[in-house]
């Protein structure tokens, strides 16, 4: 009676498994996290073609997409069959209950003309600002699917500015040749002079403006995310190419139930800004299976920047990293530095990271607020870190951990502050079963005096790097098995 028993109850669980293939990540979690599961999208199809569109490369089928979304609404949801061929396009907006599939072969590719994308209230750089509406958004929607085997481009580079020093002199030459654009100062272009004019009374990418006048005379400046969702519930990215965003790749924001399953996330080791992946105040997520290749940090984990993100009080929690690959990136598993709202509940497992400046990457300054805990890394291969294996840094100024050695930055402030709201908290954080072949410095530990990291687990952990570990302003930091070959 008990093996008949036994038996059932293994039958039931492979079936649960077997409806349900993302159950696994959630299994025997060192935090509690519910299970997450894919959206469920009505069974009804639409082709893209039969409302006009033309593949051709040329042809803006802006008005063909919405059509298609419209109808798919109509009847309640379901899927738009996106087939082979390049699709020129304006945003494109999705709604509840829709699935947008990429047929191999399919290109999804957003033109550069700015006077398509309105400028609208959203967040940036996790403060309240205004950016132009993104290629590709979905707001307050439930069930949201984007699938299959194609491209989607956001022609970034008629957005982004450029430093010299990321390209080789062809690049360069390419650059300067574009029309409209102008060499702000000696090795760095913008796409025209109302860039330049805004970037010199902006907060880092969050520019001073008033009218609705003002921030449409600096509309090229408001280069947006590329695929932004906002406060949506139960979301499937999955199999898709994204790249060359005009500035952040993907940027799922307040959202919960969400799964990033066998997807690429690339831009140009030169885009400014260019992060592959960034989860910002979301709630039970998963990102597995999946690769990153980028100009900026490539999987990020955020929560809003400073009094703004304190105000919106919402932390990035219950999060599943498994399988990832990062190839190229400031850094390939980052937390930073807009964490105000707190991160925790974190897992990091079974990846590797190729190239990176970084490996692990936690990131923050003062005026942040926020606590970062509860992280769990767990099995991390490296190969040719540019710069440190594992970094904690409180002093965060804007620039990557190679731009900093590079300009022998050190902390401008490193006395005792008060401790208030604005006061950044690293605590609990568990890293272990660590490979890294090469490096620039093993680690930096780098906390602020009024707040040190505290509570840091490092074991079974093997670097090779050119320098030793480094550890300024952290409390109960326990190592076992850590070993680092200096060469």
């Amino acid at each position: 009676m008990k093996k008949m028993i036994c038996m059932l109850l293994l039958a039931v669980a492979v079936t649960v498994q077997a409806q349900n293939p993302y159950k696994k990540y959630t299994d025997n979690l060192p935090f509690q996290m519910a299970e997450v599961a894919a959206p469920v999208i009505p069974n009804y199809t639409v082709n893209l073609k039969k409302f006009g569109a033309v593949p051709d490369g040329v042809t803006l089928n802006t008005k063909a997409f919405e059509k298609a979304i419209a109808a798919l609404t109509k009847k309640g949801g379901g899927r738009l069959v996106v087939p082979a061929g390049v699709w020129f396009t304006g945003p494109i907006v999705l709604h509840s209950n829709i699935e947008l599939h990429l047929e191999v072969g399919a290109v999804i590719q957003f033109s550069g003309d700015e006077s398509l994308y309105p400028v609208i209230r959203t967040s940036f750089e996790g403060l309240d600002t205004r950016r132009c509406q993104s290629p590709l958004s979905a707001v307050g929607c439930d069930n949201i699917a984007i699938t299959g085997r194609g491209v989607i481009d956001g022609n970034g580079q008629f957005w982004r500015p450029v430093k010299k020093s990321k390209m080789t002199d062809s690049q360069w030459k390419e650059v300067l040749d574009r029309p409209g654009g102008v060499e702000s100062k000696k090795g760095y272009w913008v796409p025209n002079q109302a860039y330049a004019d805004a970037e010199k009374n902006a907060n880092m990418n969050v520019p001073k403006a008033t009218t609705d006048a003002e921030w449409n005379a600096i509309r090229r400046f408001l280069r947006p995310v590329m695929v932004s969702l906002v406060n949506c519930k139960n979301v499937l990215l999955q199999g898709v190419i994204f790249q060359n965003s005009p500035a952040w790749n993907l940027h799922p924001l307040m959202c919960e139930n969400i799964i990033i399953d066998d997807v690429l996330a690339r831009n140009p080791a030169y885009a400014q800004n260019g992060d592959a992946l960034d989860l910002e105040s979301c709630k039970n997520a998963l990102i597995v299976n999946s690769k990153f290749d980028a100009g900026d940090d490539g999987i990020c984990i955020k929560s809003g920047k400073d009094a703004d993100g304190r105000r919106r009080g919402r932390p990035c929690e219950n999060v599943v990293v498994d399988g990832c690959t990062v190839f190229a990136g400031h850094g390939g598993f980052v937390v930073g530095s807009e964490m105000s709202g707190g991160v925790r509940n974190i897992l990091v497992e079974n990846c590797q990271f190729l190239g990176t400046d970084v490996g692990l990457r936690f990131k923050s300054t003062r005026g942040r607020g926020g606590i970062v805990e509860n992280i769990f890394v767990n099995k991390v291969s490296m190969t040719d870190i540019k710069t440190d294996a594992i970094t904690f840094n409180m002093y965060y100024g804007g620039k990557s951990v190679a731009e900093m050695l590079a300009d022998g930055d050190n902390p401008d402030n490193v006395t005792k502050q008060p401790v208030t709201e604005e006061t950044p908290i690293f605590r609990n954080i568990d890293i272990q079963n660590i490979v890294c072949n090469g490096a620039g410095r093993a680690m930096e530990f780098n906390g602020l005096p009024e707040m040190p990291i505290n509570g840091i687990r490092l074991q079974n952990i093997q670097i090779k790097a050119k320098s030793d570990a480094v550890f300024n302003n952290c409390q109960n930091i326990k190592q076992r098995n850590v070993h680092i070959t200096v060469e």
